[in-house]
């Protein structure tokens, strides 16, 4: 706990000095509470002994600038107390989401979005009110109790010693209430991450939540994730709301005694004062109110307790992969080379991924990756920009092995277009600028025209500055595939990699838009997955994957000439989407066995 609570302190940083303050006002403000006792005591003693106006009029104007003195330091204590946590929130915010930029996929992989989420926000919310106790109330509590108790000493003597009773018995039972009350907070955490993931999976999948009318469905996991919370802390603030009766008891246990023995020595021994036993009455209160505070930081810190241990563990994650001491800062070209490559997600797993992959891609060329879904392409190609690491052999790229290279460098020199690329709220524009920040509006634009995007862009009013909705969901699969591709266009990689990125787009497109690659980045090594042999039968070379294994390579022209299994593919694939409509509405194109058959189609129609 040591060590997770230094890794939390890092996150103060600037705000040190506001902390610092806090706990001075906070000593100020106990000091001059504990001292106002007892002038009124002496008062009250000097009003029973007949002094004058002068002597009354002294004490109330000290005890008028010591109420003041005491606000201003509260106050003061507040303001900085509230800067100090809510600064060390930014902060530790801060550290948390860059830490989990740093991350690799097989980092990722350990955390849900949710329980990331989670930890960004609740976690953090509860550290940051801990904070702030830590530095104000858990500072006032006990220099209170100290301070009373002493004060209390001062004026009663041996009176005081009452407090040696009910000290304890209240401790004691607060510390066996907040117990009984910590598991209950402890499975809160674990559940909202459940909760959360019920949020973001319904948010995200609206449509097919709607699509399959399952609203129902969701609506209840929803309550029963919600209900589930529900019941921890009911169960824990039952618990804890026994600290209220608990400390009415001993409260009014220390009055009536203090109230009797005390009355009862100032009325036949003379050991103490009228006023002396209103201070102790008053000391008494604030002992108590002290002991209550504690039990009640310590009920707060133990359930923080749960959710830095969560913050620590994002932060205290090591990062799968990171550069080598003297990186490589340049990349000479897109060629790409598989030795001997084997992969896996986990060490626990018992079959490989990708087995036995020995590849050469020469710089500038375009390679198609084909297989059945499962069959290893996605992993494939992650492999390229070190997304993942090779469990065996080694990805090289311009000649050197990816380990070798700056991760920033080669992530700028690689440009991936998903399936499922997601844009971000906000304009066109500020999207495809994600490619390129740089980028000229006629940049933007030819960028957009290669990418088979322009046409439904200046069909948009405000066309580029039309605002994109998180997630781009207020545009068509296809629409969203073609920005995301000229995006990556705009990039101007040394390796762009399509990942099935063109499957919601009809075949004509698809051909115009591999044709503006050939005009655009001739010199980008591109390599192509797809699930249409139309898609990548014009490429320089075509691998088949099957199992994590390459099954076949070769041009179009030579699978077809001696691979059954590719050649009946494709013919089926060519029988079943003749004269069908496509996704964006206009008939299939037939094509011919010859790789350029396709594009020359096109171009004759373009």
């Amino acid at each position: 706990m040591i060590k997770i609570l230094r890794r939390l302190a890092a996150a103060v940083r600037e705000y040190k000095k506001t902390s610092v303050l806090t706990i001075l006002f906070i000593i100020g403000e106990v000091i001059i509470e504990c001292f106002i006792p007892f002038i009124v005591a002496n008062l009250t003693n000097d009003i029973k002994n007949g002094c004058g106006l002068d002597v009354i009029g002294k004490s109330g104007l000290e005890l008028v600038g010591l109420a003041v003195l005491s606000l201003t330091f509260g106050g003061l204590a507040g303001f900085t107390a509230a800067k100090a946590s809510a600064g060390f929130a930014k902060n530790l915010r801060h550290d948390l989401f860059y830490k989990v930029q740093t991350y690799s996929f097989t980092n990722i992989d350990r955390f849900s979005s949710s329980s990331l989420v989670t930890r960004l926000t609740t976690d953090v919310a509860n550290v940051q009110m801990s904070y702030m106790m830590i530095i104000r109330i858990a500072i006032r509590a006990p220099l209170m109790f100290v301070f009373a108790i002493i004060m209390a000493y001062i004026m009663a003597g041996a009176l005081a010693t009452m407090f040696v009773i009910v000290v304890p018995v209240l401790a004691f039972g607060l510390i066996m209430i907040a117990r009984k009350a910590m598991p209950a907070f402890r499975s809160v955490f674990r559940k909202y991450d459940k909760l959360n993931e019920s949020v973001e999976e319904n948010v995200m999948a609206m449509r097919v939540v709607k699509g399959f009318s399952r609203e129902q469905y969701e609506k209840d996991k929803f309550d029963k994730a919600s209900d589930n919370i529900r019941k921890d802390f009911t169960k824990a603030e039952r618990i804890v709301a026994l600290i209220g009766p608990l400390m009415q008891v001993c409260l009014y246990f220390n009055m009536v005694f203090v109230l009797t023995f005390g009355s009862k020595l100032v009325i036949t021994t003379h050991y103490i004062d009228v006023g002396q036993l209103s201070a102790m009455l008053t000391y008494g209160f604030q002992i108590l109110i002290s002991l209550m505070m504690i039990s009640m930081i310590y009920v707060t810190l133990t359930m923080s307790a749960e959710s830095a241990r969560r913050i620590d563990e994002v932060l205290n994650e090591k990062t799968a992969l990171g550069n080598p001491e003297n990186p490589i800062t340049e990349i000479p070209d897109g060629s790409i080379s598989f030795e001997n490559v084997e992969f896996k997600y986990s060490e626990k797993a018992e079959e490989p991924t990708l087995s036995g992959i020995n590849i050469s891609i020469p710089s500038g060329s375009t390679v198609g990756v084909l297989g059945v879904t499962g069959a290893g392409k996605t992993s494939l190609v992650q492999l390229i920009p070190r997304l993942y690491d090779v469990t065996g052999g080694c990805v090289k790229v311009g000649g050197n092995d990816v380990r070798d290279y700056d991760l920033e460098t080669l992530r700028d020199g690689v440009a991936m277009v998903l399936q499922k690329n997601l844009l971000f709220s906000g304009t066109i524009n500020e999207n495809l600028r994600w490619g390129d920040p740089d980028a000229t509006q006629e940049e933007i634009e030819e960028a957009c025209r290669l990418a088979q995007a322009e046409d439904f862009i200046l069909s948009f009013p405000d066309k580029y500055e039309t605002q994109i909705d998180q997630g781009g969901t207020n545009v068509s699969g296809g629409q969203r595939q073609r920005l995301c591709i000229a995006r990556a266009l705009l990039k101007k990689p040394k390796i762009l990699i399509l990942d099935d990125s063109t499957s919601a787009v009809d075949t004509r497109t698809d051909a115009l838009i591999r044709q503006g690659f050939r005009r655009y980045i001739p010199e980008t090594t591109k390599i192509i997955i797809a699930q249409r042999i139309a898609s990548v039968m014009d490429a320089d070379q075509i691998i088949v994957l099957d199992h994590g294994r390459i099954k076949d390579a070769g041009t179009h022209d030579e699978l077809m000439a001696r691979s059954e299994a590719y050649r009946e593919t494709y013919e089926q694939q060519i029988r079943s989407n003749a004269g069908q409509p496509d996704i964006e509405g206009e008939p299939r194109l037939r094509h011919s066995h010859r790789a350029d058959g396709a594009l020359k189609e096109v171009e004759d129609n373009a």
